[in-house]
């Protein structure tokens, strides 16, 4: 791209972005971010500390959340929950 400004780029994700990955999201200025399931504990963007929503935030991309909620939610779920399993078996 020839360009450090990711202006015209959208990022998919399945959680909503906690501060740091917001705070690369800025950095890179993505243009557009997209997620599914909402984090309510560790999330930025809607949740806690709304990054983008902050003064000293010089770059705010448009956010979309709740994108396929319910399915992002439930591979999340599944990643963890198979790493959980693996490390239970790994362990005896």
């Amino acid at each position: 791209m020839q360009n450090y400004r990711l202006t015209d780029l959208t990022l998919y994700v399945t959680l909503e972005p906690c501060a740091m990955c917001a705070g690369a999201i800025s950095h890179a200025r993505i243009g557009r971010v997209v997620w599914g399931a909402d984090d309510p504990k560790g999330g930025a963007v809607i949740h806690g500390g709304r990054f983008f929503d902050q003064p000293t935030c010089h770059w705010r991309p448009t956010t979309e959340g709740g994108v396929l909620a319910e399915p992002a939610a439930d591979a999340l779920r599944a990643f963890f929950r198979a790493r959980r399993g693996t490390r239970a078996a790994a362990g005896r």
